[in-house]
């Protein structure tokens, strides 16, 4: 059986694939063997997970070493499967099985103290072992061509093993069905290129180029959201995490009562915990789990999820992910009005305060699945810091009723803040939209680099491609829960090297108000601008690129700088700086040598702009 079969059949295993796999928890006084779970996956499956399972957990071997660990293992159920289910090896719990056989290597990096310890502080040490990965690195570095369909043709089976090895070694966090996935991507691109039983394709290298992203980015945007999920979890909390994925299945499945609704928040903030601290055999267990609800419970969900719960097993988790949100229910009155004027409010508050703020999230959320989940945390907390007022010993006997005037001023400034965006989006275009962010950013975070406020600046500019083209029902959702990812990655960077105090307070205070703060954020004014030095301003021949892209670039680093020298640099003399730079451009670029025109009129240029800066 070849790995395409393996991992279709994989996938279309329904509970049996996360439940054939070890879970300290459940595992154990006799219940699922390691030998009753190789018959139900069958053991060209069982290796392929195990094949996962010890590249996340061993990241710092190699291929070789980890497809041993899971022949041995295989071999070991196998053998508890036919006959010698009660050797006390077979007895073992499968977590201990699989921890054992990495400590049976030797010289693996970094193992020796785990493997020194009991269980369950041994698994303990070996899911700390996987902080140690860092970001997001490319499982597919676009090879020769040539050299790739040859060796494709030669060793088929084994390059796709080892694409999945280090796909799970480099990302020790995806969950399995994502790598599995992404395996089957890559399996099909090769095929594809390589031309199968018909040779290779006449445009190889074109083929990589345009099949590569589509193996790579599902991989980079599911450990981005997974990446994100945990900081939310580890820098906010629990609670946090759960009144998140409260506005999301509120508005996922509003028909659902709030104890459903409740018991799913749970589970998945559950699964989250699991799949967060690194243990990949809960995580997955969890997932089933979870699946198995949704799909058993349909009616009381959704109507739109039965063709979800008809496709295999990692299509299923992924659809329902990604399915439209259910239709409100016909007698869903459109206010809450009874969280404001009920007389027993302040006495259900003070009785179950998170009881009845959920409640009052999941009326809400249900009710407005055109808000984006971090907006509703805000109407959250703005309700919740009305009852604590309101709820006071001597509060006016009309303090409830303000309420609703701040909660209609936020929403209008929301909403007038994303259409603001759009419009000058729509107005100037991706370039200049993107230098406009340049402008706003480098200004509010100067310390970081040209690379990393191009690359975020880039990103919140195709959210603007991709947002602003919709209506409005859908804009804001759309704008806000996309550009929090953006802003995620930049909290995580502050995280690894402090950018500044305005950004820390934003990164650190609440997650439901981190983009209204940052938005607000204005010049840094601890930042010390950058000395005028010969070299800081430098121009060169490259400036007479015909390459768009190129030029766009150069003339972004150039603007960057520029902001880092002058911080507080206004429009008018942004405009001036520019207009002189576009003339020189133009006259050097005409020049028989434009290098020489540069040596020549650049300082003459810098000069020209201290002055235009100073007056």
């Amino acid at each position: 059986m070849n790995w395409r079969t393996i991992i279709y059949v994989v996938l279309l295993v329904s509970l049996t694939v996360a439940k054939a796999l070890p879970r300290t928890s459940r595992d154990v006084d006799g219940k699922t063997s390691i030998g009753q779970r190789f018959s139900q996956l069958h053991e060209n499956n069982f290796k392929a997970v195990a094949l996962i399972l010890f590249a996340q957990y061993v990241p710092g071997g190699t291929f070789k070493r980890a497809a041993g660990m899971a022949e041995r293992v295989t071999a070991l159920a196998r053998s508890c499967a036919a006959a010698a289910r009660d050797s006390p090896d077979c007895l073992k719990s499968l977590d201990r099985i699989f921890f054992d056989t990495i400590c049976q290597e030797k010289n693996l990096p970094r193992i020796a103290d785990c493997c020194a310890k009991e269980d369950p502080e041994r698994n303990d040490c070996f899911l700390s072992l996987k902080n140690f990965s860092q970001g997001f690195i490319s499982p597919l570095e676009r090879p020769d061509a040539e050299a790739a369909c040859r060796n494709y043709s030669q060793h088929q089976e084994p390059l796709t093993a080892y694409f999945t090895y280090e796909v799970s070694r480099k990302h020790p966090f995806l969950p399995a069905p994502t790598i599995l996935s992404v395996a089957l991507r890559y399996e099909e691109m090769m095929k594809r290129c390589c031309g199968g039983a018909e040779g290779p394709s006449q445009h190889l290298e074109e083929c990589f180029q345009t099949q590569a992203p589509k193996v790579v980015k599902p991989v980079r945007e599911d450990a981005l959201r997974q990446e994100h999920t945990c900081e939310i979890l580890k820098k906010f909390g629990e609670r946090t995490l759960k009144a998140l994925k409260l506005t999301q299945i509120s508005q996922k499945f509003p028909k659902a009562d709030f104890v459903t609704v409740h018991k799913l928040v749970m589970d998945v903030a559950d699964m989250h915990k699991d799949c967060c601290r690194g243990d990949t055999l809960d995580c997955m267990w969890d997932r089933e789990d979870i699946l198995q609800y949704v799909c058993s419970n349909q009616k009381i969900l959704s109507s739109k999820i039965q063709q979800c719960c008809g496709q295999p097993l990692l299509q299923r988790s992924e659809c329902i992910v990604h399915v439209e949100n259910d239709d409100k229910p016909a007698d869903l009155s459109p206010h809450v009005r009874e969280f404001i004027e009920d007389k027993g409010i302040c006495e259900h508050f003070a009785r179950e305060k998170d009881t009845h703020l959920a409640r009052f999230l999941y009326e809400y959320s249900r009710r407005h699945p055109e808000f984006s989940a971090q907006m509703l945390l805000r109407i959250g907390k703005g309700y919740e810091d009305l009852l604590q007022e309101c709820c006071k010993p001597g509060a006016p006997s009309g303090c409830h009723s303000r309420g609703e005037e701040e909660l209609r001023k936020h929403i209008y400034e929301t909403e007038s803040v994303m259409r603001t965006s759009c419009d000058i989006y729509n107005e100037k275009g991706d370039y200049y939209f993107q230098n406009e962010l340049l402008m706003s950013f480098t200004k509010k975070m100067p310390q970081l680099t040209s690379t990393e406020l191009i690359k975020f600046t880039k990103e919140m500019t195709t959210i603007g491609s991709k947002c602003c083209q919709l209506g409005q029902d859908k804009l804001l959702r759309c704008a806000e829960e996309n550009l929090d990812l953006v802003l995620g990655e930049i909290c995580r960077r502050h995280l690894a090297d402090p950018i500044n105090p305005g950004v820390c307070r934003c990164c650190s205070s609440s997650y439901a108000f981190r983009r209204p703060c940052i938005g607000k954020l204005e010049v840094d004014e601890s930042y010390v601008p950058l000395a005028l030095t010969p070299g800081l301003f430098a121009f060169h021949g490259d400036l007479c690129t015909t390459e768009e892209k190129k030029l766009q670039h150069r003339k972004q680093e150039m603007l960057i700088t520029l902001l880092k020298y002058k911080p507080q640099i206004s429009p008018e003399q942004l405009g001036s700086v520019t207009a002189a730079f576009s003339a020189m451009r133009e006259r050097c670029c005409g020049e028989a040598n434009p290098e020489a025109c540069f040596l020549k009129e650049g300082p003459e240029l810098i000069k020209r702009c201290e002055k235009m800066l100073s007056a």
